[in-house]
């Protein structure tokens, strides 16, 4: 059993992993030995903050051990890749890995005999999602019926609530006027839209009025946000989507939780007033990464023991 996207996981497998990442939240201790003698290896081809230390200190935390692999200071980059993930599931229980593009994950899964997490590709982001899931079942007790409103560019993290609306029954309405083209996937798509848990929307105010949750990410993806090569996109984007900013102009006084899966880019995507409003939860989202990362590790080692 690998974690590539959430579509491949049960609606209980999804609903148990977040209710075991709530437990681990609230009793940690429970849990100080559950990966006693196993290690979780991190192959990393994209920065990172969250995913990084919720996978290392999340193991530590667990009694098991965690080994860093920056993909440039490996051979992966000169080998067969299958070859490498077969060495390195032979060393390893289980394997982390965050790749700039899906299709190489897929090949690299194909090669790996231990369980494989997806920490970021340009088309999913299933743990930033169980996250998402965990910290939202906190604050409503609930999944299902729950409305959540995805404001920006259609990307990996949008993909990945849209699979989690199918699963746990909560409304998504998605208000994107750009899809990067990386994260397309119209099966996906059309699954919700007819499953009745998406609505495409062009009317923010509209879709903002109905929801518990407002929903932003990064209008450039992190690694290119300072590239020089991708300064005309910059410009680009931010004239298409500052209407769609989250600010407090949009959501006035509404009684509505704001999340961001984190880093965010003040005054682009979301005003900074906004990140320090008492209805931003985004750091609350951002800590819920370490015991959501846990609660999946331990699943998926349930699977191979």
């Amino acid at each position: 059993m690998n974690l590539i996207k959430l579509e491949d996981w049960s609606a209980s497998d999804i609903i148990e992993t977040v209710d075991t990442a709530i437990s681990i939240k609230g009793t940690p201790a429970d849990y100080a030995d559950a990966m006693d003698h196993h290690t979780l290896t991190l192959l990393f081809q994209k920065t990172s903050t969250r995913t990084r230390c919720a996978g290392e200190i999340g193991m530590m935390r667990l009694g098991g051990n965690s080994s860093y692999l920056d993909w440039r200071s490996t051979n992966f980059a000169l080998a067969d890749l299958q070859d490498e993930m077969q060495v390195l599931s032979s060393y390893t229980d289980l394997i982390l890995v965050r790749f700039l593009l899906h299709n190489e994950l897929i090949e690299a899964v194909g090669g790996a005999t231990v369980p494989v997490i997806n920490g970021c590709c340009d088309r999913y982001h299933p743990t930033q999602a169980i996250g998402d899931l965990m910290t939202i079942k906190e604050r409503f007790g609930r999944l299902s019926g729950i409305k959540l409103t995805y404001v920006g560019v259609h990307n990996n993290v949008c993909n990945s609530l849209i699979s989690a609306g199918i699963k746990t029954g909560m409304q998504i309405t998605i208000v994107t006027p750009e899809l990067n083209q990386a994260a397309k996937d119209p099966d996906l798509l059309s699954k919700a839209i007819q499953a009745g848990t998406c609505i495409i929307s062009d009317q923010l105010q509209d879709a903002v009025q109905n929801s518990d949750i407002i929903y932003t990410d990064t209008w450039i993806d992190m690694e290119y946000f300072l590239d020089p090569s991708y300064e005309e996109m910059k410009k680009k984007r931010i004239a298409q989507f500052l209407p769609y900013q989250i600010n407090k102009n949009l959501l006035k006084d509404q009684d509505v939780l704001v999340m961001h899966c984190l880093p965010a880019h003040h005054g682009y995507e979301i005003s900074t007033e906004m990140i320090k409003d008492p209805r931003s939860i985004v750091f609350e989202q951002a800590a819920n990464r370490m015991p959501s990362m846990q609660a999946i590790i331990l699943k998926l080692i349930q699977t191979v023991s």
